[in-house]
C-alpha cells in the first residue's frame, strides 16, 4: 500500500516487482492479514450501522485492496474511492476487484489524497499499511489532515499500521524474522528482510503517539480492535 509522493517517499519503491509479489508476502509479514481487514469492515459496520449506504475513501489501496474486498463483501450498498499513487499496484487491485465483482462499486484514483476533489464527501475512510512508511510526524499528520479534510462528521477512520519503534521490540522484531524463516526464506534473505524495515519505516512510537497523531488531526481517541506483533488497528471517529 504505497504512501504518497508528497510525503518523500519514493513511489519507485512499490514497482511492478513488488506488485507481483505483494499479495503474497503481505499475508507473510502480517499474521491475520484476512483478519484484520476482515474486523476493520465489521467496525465500520458497527459504526455506520448494518445495511447502510456509504461512500468509503480507501487510502493507500494498491496491491489488492484487501480493506475494499472485505468491506464489499460485507456491504452491498457501499462505494469506494481507492487512492493510490502507484499504477503498477493499483493495477493488481483493479485486478482483483473486477475478479470478484467489485469494480463496478470502485472509482480508482492513481495519485495522492490531497489531489481529490476538496469537500466532505466520504462517510469512511481506511488507511491501512500506509503511516509507518512516512518520514517523520509531519508527514503523517499531513497525510491525517488531507483525510480528515474529506471526511463528514463523526465519520470513523480505521488506521492500521506497525505501531513501535522496530528496534525497541527486539522480541517482536525476533519473532517477525521467525514467521519469514518458517515460510521459507533463508537466513540471508531473512537478515536482508530485518535491515529493510530498520532502516526503510518509521513507524510511530508507541499508541500513545498514534494517539496525539490523531487528536491533531481532529480525530477522538482510538478503539483498538486488532494486535499482531508491531501491527495494530483502531478506529478514530473524526470529531468535525
Amino acid at each position: 500500500m504505497a504512501p504518497a509522493e508528497s510525503t518523500s517517499i519514493s513511489v519507485a519503491k512499490f514497482d511492478a516487482d513488488r506488485a507481483a509479489e505483494y499479495l503474497i508476502q503481505s499475508r507473510i509479514a502480517l499474521a491475520g492479514y484476512e483478519a484484520c481487514h476482515e474486523l476493520s469492515a465489521c467496525m465500520l459496520a458497527a459504526t455506520l450501522g448494518p445495511g447502510s449506504t456509504a461512500r468509503v475513501l480507501a487510502v493507500g489501496a494498491g496491491g489488492g485492496g484487501q480493506e475494499i474486498v472485505s468491506a464489499a463483501a460485507l456491504e452491498p450498498d457501499w462505494r469506494f474511492v481507492a487512492v493510490d499513487p502507484s499504477a503498477q499496484m493499483m493495477d493488481v487491485t483493479a485486478g482483483r476487484l473486477q475478479e470478484l465483482g467489485f469494480l463496478e462499486r470502485t472509482e480508482i484514483a492513481i495519485g495522492y489524497v490531497e489531489e481529490l476533489p476538496a469537500g466532505r464527501d466520504f462517510d469512511a475512510a481506511t488507511l491501512i499499511g500506509v503511516l509507518h512508511h512516512l518520514p517523520g510526524r509531519k508527514a503523517k499528520g499531513d497525510l491525517l489532515d488531507a483525510i480528515a479534510s474529506r471526511l463528514k462528521p463523526g465519520a470513523p477512520l480505521i488506521l492500521a499500521g506497525n505501531r513501535f519503534a522496530y528496534a525497541a521490540e527486539p522480541l517482536l522484531l525476533a519473532a517477525w524474522a521467525e514467521r519469514w524463516r518458517m515460510h521459507g526464506a533463508k537466513p540471508a534473505e531473512v537478515e536482508a528482510k530485518r535491515a529493510r524495515i530498520l532502516q526503510g519505516a518509521d513507524p510511530p512510537a508507541s499508541e500513545n503517539e498514534v494517539a496525539a497523531l490523531l487528536e491533531a488531526a481532529g480525530f477522538g481517541p482510538p478503539t483498538w480492535y486488532f494486535s499482531s506483533l508491531f501491527w495494530g488497528a483502531c478506529l478514530a471517529p473524526y470529531r468535525g
